[in-house]
């Protein structure tokens, strides 16, 4: 076993402390590498503070890792020693199953998080990217473009891949009309991807704070959802709505705001269940969906879309050890747009 550096949680009143952890010795169709950079998500707060079902400590939190590989299995043929790779939320699945097949691995049963999960012997905890080092399965890690700064490209791996899915399929592109409800850390990459697809984008936020930044982003527009006349000046205008916050919305109002067919696609946990009328969406053959990050292989295309159109996360940089106080802002919505921390401080 390896001996690693990290940072996590030993319980789910413990605050994210330095620890030691064990990485395995890379087998034949391994990948090790040094995380350079780990973006820093809002999962990441809610598993290690245990508010979803399962928690496993100690926690080593963190999915939007980038690393350089320093060591490749003898089976290995994707990656090499030198190469700039990401890992996200998966690193692993049972491969076997119609969604492995098709490519959909973030909906295989058996599918294995990157932290917070255990590996497919059922007994072996995995750790996330607030650490020095990680072991990872060659088919779960993806290539990073020489053209992506890699600490802006950390958060591609979590937040880029949620907003990217759900636009490419609901086939947005040229003509399309998308509604961004939030401008956070998934709202601002839903605003630059779905501009970069051809879409026109509009903002739907609760202040005008943050009006500036849509435009800037690539939004066409901006509204402002606390005055009425909003709901009604944009009723029918959108194809799809991504509603990227996790507070509780007015749904019957934003089902409004969609064309005949359109979507309203929930990607912001929602605090407990919600709440709509049927009769929104029969008079105009709406939809209301969510979405969950993408695959192996969509996740790839999303990093290499992102390349291709110059497309990464807006960030701050933070050392290991201003992680607890970057959960506390990030609480209070106090970061544009995201955190990432440099792995460097660890070591």
């Amino acid at each position: 076993m390896l001996s690693t550096k990290a940072y996590g949680a030993q319980s789910a009143t413990s605050p994210i402390a330095p620890l030691e952890i064990d990485r395995r010795e890379p087998g034949p169709h391994d990948v090790l590498f040094d995380i350079l950079f780990c973006g820093v998500c809002h999962t990441d707060i809610h598993m290690s503070r245990g508010q979803f079902p399962r928690s496993i400590y100690p926690m080593v939190p963190g999915h939007e890792v980038i690393g350089r590989v320093t060591h490749v299995g003898s089976a290995v043929s994707r990656h090499k020693v030198g190469d700039t790779v990401g890992v996200g939320c998966l690193v692993d699945s049972c491969r076997e199953c119609g969604e492995c097949h098709h490519g959909e691995e973030q909906f295989c049963n058996a599918r294995v998080g990157t932290y917070n999960a255990l590996e497919r012997d059922g007994k072996t905890p995995t750790y996330g990217g607030y650490s020095t080092r990680m072991t990872v399965d060659e088919n779960f890690v993806l290539k990073i473009s020489p053209k992506l700064d890699p600490a802006a490209a950390a958060p591609l791996l979590c937040a880029g891949i949620t907003t990217y899915s759900p636009l490419r399929h609901w086939k947005i592109g040229k003509g399309s009309k998308v509604g961004v409800i939030g401008l956070g850390g998934l709202g601002h990459m839903a605003v630059k991807i779905a501009a970069a697809m051809g879409a026109e984008v509009t903002v739907l936020s609760t202040t005008d704070s943050k009006q500036a930044d849509a435009l800037r982003l690539g939004a066409s527009a901006f509204a402002v959802t606390k005055a009425p006349e909003t709901f009604k000046r944009l009723a029918g205008t959108f194809d799809l709505i991504l509603n990227t916050v996790s507070a509780n919305v007015n749904y019957d109002a934003y089902i409004n705001l969609l064309k005949r067919d359109g979507s309203l696609v929930i990607l912001g946990l929602p605090d407990g269940p919600i709440s709509l009328n049927a009769f929104g969406l029969m008079l105009k053959r709406r939809s209301v969906s969510a979405s969950l990050i993408g695959g192996i292989r969509e996740t790839q295309e999303m990093l290499d879309f992102c390349a291709e159109h110059g497309i990464v996360s807006d960030i701050e940089t933070i050392r290991i050890d201003q992680v607890n106080e970057a959960y506390e802002r990030i609480l209070k919505s106090d970061v544009r747009y995201r955190f990432v921390i440099d792995m460097a401080s660890l070591r």
